[in-house]
């Protein structure tokens, strides 16, 4: 009996000569794994190759339309003024300004010493007194600026530096006058100082700010 033979068995079981057992060849499941990823490397391979031919026949172009744009871009004017910059009617002085003032809560007086001060500050008065039925003691904020629809982009914006917190409001009126309805919050009318930088800049209004040649790129 071989040495290699374990004890008590024989027969078949005994290894002699050159015989011995065979080993069995690796799974083909490993095979079929490595089969895949070489497939997957193969496939990611010429994905890559063919964006990289796509890239070469056109990134070249899209690049130099991309500085065509950019300086044409830089080379772009200012903007031009804006439609309603252009159509923007010349504001009145105040002493081309008639204003009307009527007093619609129940304190006395007010309308002329309003009517008074208005007048110091160039403006040229019309009528003074009570407000009409309409609005009398109906006016319940500091006061009301009253015109025709052509004097709301022109007179009553001059009118409404005067009076802070005013409402404006157009009517039928064909004539270019324009009512200060005194309400119930009135106190004064603005400190002059403050009217009068009020008026500048409202006759000299700030460029709506536009963004730069190269963020409008």
């Amino acid at each position: 009996m071989s040495m290699l033979t374990p004890p008590g068995m024989g027969g078949k079981y005994r290894i002699t000569g050159d015989k011995y057992p065979r080993m069995r060849r690796p799974s083909g499941r490993r095979r079929i794994v490595l089969a895949v990823i070489a497939s997957a490397a193969a496939i990611g391979l010429i994905g890559w190759g063919t964006l990289q031919l796509i890239d070469v026949f056109t990134g070249g172009s899209k690049a130099s339309a991309a500085g065509h744009a950019s300086g044409d871009c830089d080379r772009k004017p200012a903007a031009a003024p804006s439609e309603s910059a252009r159509k923007q009617k010349p504001l009145p002085k105040p002493k081309q300004v008639t204003v009307n003032v009527f007093n619609a809560t129940p304190r006395g007086g007010l309308a002329k010493s309003t009517a008074d001060e208005l007048k110091k500050r160039g403006f040229t008065i019309g009528k003074v007194g009570n407000a009409t039925k309409a609005y009398d003691k109906k006016v319940k904020g500091t006061g009301l600026l009253l015109g025709a629809e052509s004097a709301a982009e022109t007179a009553i914006p001059v009118l409404g530096t005067q009076l802070a917190g005013a409402e404006h409001k157009s009517d039928a009126r064909k004539s270019g006058d324009v009512d200060l309805v005194i309400g119930d919050r009135f106190k004064n009318l603005a400190k002059k100082e403050d009217a009068d930088k009020a008026l500048a800049a409202l006759a000299k209004p700030e460029p709506t700010p536009t963004r730069s040649n190269k963020e409008n790129c």
